[in-house]
């Protein structure tokens, strides 16, 4: 990953702006987000790499195809914590399993004798490629918008991983009185304000809002290696759990550093409260 916090913040900022462009203006309310109880959440949670492994599978089927992931290097599915990490490898850059998916891309160079672009297989050491050449592919091929990059989408929204679990299952038909333009989706859980799309009462405008984005998945788009059943839940499930490893990939190092400063923290006061009765025993 990228050690450049400033290009990290931009991605972030960029990111906000949900997965996929509103056609009106923020500031509306969404339906409540459901919470998916990830084994990751909470101090001493940890990531499934099953459901890791998962969720790659569903990116690079499905979400891959419009958004690209920056700053993520194919080695980095082999670190320690990712879904592809193998305790025999401590480089992943020897990881057989990382290996073979770089060397399924095909990446852009400049060949240093003509000066021209060609491509190549990926390495490890690659970074994801985009699917676009540049932004402005990316727009026309998506009606104006640019989807955003995915690699700390977690980070850039309020409970991250519940949003992108949420969104993914927001496509609801659309409440009768609301008007969507050509190209926009209505969605439950994206935040907009459809007030000025409603021509019903205006106590009642629905949550929600629209965005760019169609639904990306449904029952049976992604067939799991490990048998688990290809629901819609399940798909949503495993891509936010991965989009959120990768929007952190060391927050379960950081949470067991955390817990040794803690013990240790706690051993010394001990320590120090018993030097304190000793040294004052007699002081009294």
């Amino acid at each position: 990953m990228t050690k450049s916090l400033k290009l990290l913040g931009g991605l972030a900022v960029a990111a906000t702006l949900g997965l996929g462009m509103p056609a009106l203006a923020a500031g509306g309310h969404a339906k409540k987000l459901q919470e998916a109880e990830f084994s990751f959440e909470g101090p001493f949670g940890t990531f499934d790499q099953a459901e890791l492994q998962r969720g790659y599978k569903v990116y690079r089927e499905v979400c891959a195809s419009c958004h690209a992931m920056n700053l993520m290097s194919f080695r980095n599915l082999g670190q320690k914590g990712g879904p592809f990490y193998d305790e025999r490898y401590s480089n992943p850059n020897d990881n057989p399993v990382v290996k073979q998916i770089a060397s399924e891309f095909e990446v852009a160079e400049i060949d240093p004798e003509s000066g021209d672009e060609v491509m190549r297989k990926a390495t490890t050491s690659d970074r994801f490629p985009s699917p676009f050449r540049n932004d402005e592919a990316a727009k026309a091929s998506n009606g104006g918008a640019l989807p955003p990059d995915l690699s700390v989408m977690a980070k850039a929204r309020h409970d991250g991983a519940n949003y992108i679990y949420s969104l993914l299952q927001g496509y609801d038909p659309e409440p009768h009185g609301l008007t969507v333009a050509p190209g926009q989706h209505y969605n439950v859980y994206f935040p907009g304000d459809l007030t000025s799309a409603w021509t019903g009462d205006h106590d009642k405008v629905p949550a929600g809002g629209v965005l760019a984005m169609a639904a990306p998945l449904s029952d049976g788009r992604v067939t799991f290696d490990d048998g688990t059943p290809s629901t819609l839940k399940n798909q949503s499930r495993a891509v936010a759990a991965f989009i959120a490893w990768t929007s952190e990939p060391h927050a379960i190092e950081r949470k067991q550093t955390g817990v040794a400063v803690l013990l240790y923290l706690l051993i010394f006061f001990g320590i120090t409260y018993l030097a304190y009765r000793q040294v004052w025993r007699g002081k009294h």
